[in-house]
């Protein structure tokens, strides 16, 4: 029994750890946070982060895939696209996941605090997490678009399209709620509006789209027929 409840203890101790680093990183980055203000804030010794991660830049690691485990997954992404064939629903299904994100508890988080810091000046760290994380999710997406607009996913306009997508989650996500609020205080920022912000991003999305895959197949034909 006594083994049994250390070793809880242990794993309540990790987590609290990991929470209140989270915590301290993004408040004041990695190179403001110390191992004594973590410990203090988490109630631990300060040996404990030795203990429980071998050092703090294992910690600065670990709190780094945790955010990246409280994002939407590629996993959950490919399981939202496998069920769809129309590349608009495909579309749809994926800002449905920006939108519940962006109208839930995550923007007041220590996650987006910590990864919009990341965003502005990335660690080795967090450049190794975006391959494994990002990059697959981004690729994806790059291929909905390009079936959306009909052409190849390398297609330049593809690739400012997947940006113009991107670019308001990022602002939504990453903007502090309560300026935010200040400024659109009839936006709608509840769970309850992601099903409007959702079908408001996607409707949007395909507008522009849309638009620019015609300028761009316009240009394109205007090239060829201009070369021969």
């Amino acid at each position: 029994m006594k083994r049994r409840r250390t070793r809880h203890q242990d794993h309540r101790t990790r987590i609290r750890l990991l929470e209140v680093a989270g915590q301290v990183f993004a408040e004041k980055g990695f190179a403001g946070a110390t191992s004594k203000e973590i410990c203090r804030r988490a109630r631990v010794n300060v040996a404990a982060i030795n203990y429980h991660f071998r050092g703090f830049d294992n910690l600065y690691q670990a709190v780094l895939k945790e955010a990246a485990a409280r994002m939407p997954s590629v996993e959950m992404f490919r399981s939202a696209l496998s069920g769809e064939t129309d590349p608009k629903a495909k579309l749809a299904a994926i800002l449905g996941f920006a939108s519940k994100a962006i109208t839930g508890p995550l923007p007041s988080s220590w996650v987006i605090r910590l990864i919009g810091r990341e965003a502005v000046n990335p660690s080795p760290a967090f450049v190794a997490l975006q391959k494994k994380e990002t990059r697959p999710k981004l690729l994806l997406l790059k291929g909905v678009i390009a079936e959306i607009m009909g052409l190849p996913p390398g297609h330049p306009a593809v690739e400012r399209g997947c940006a113009s997508v991107i670019a308001p989650c990022s602002l939504l996500l990453l903007g502090k709620r309560y300026w935010l609020k200040q400024v659109f205080p009839h936006f709608g920022f509840e769970p309850e509006d992601a099903g409007a912000l959702s079908r408001h991003l996607t409707q949007f999305s395909l507008a522009g789209l849309a638009a620019i895959a015609a300028n761009a197949k316009d240009a394109d034909a205007s090239g060829r027929q201009g070369s021969v």
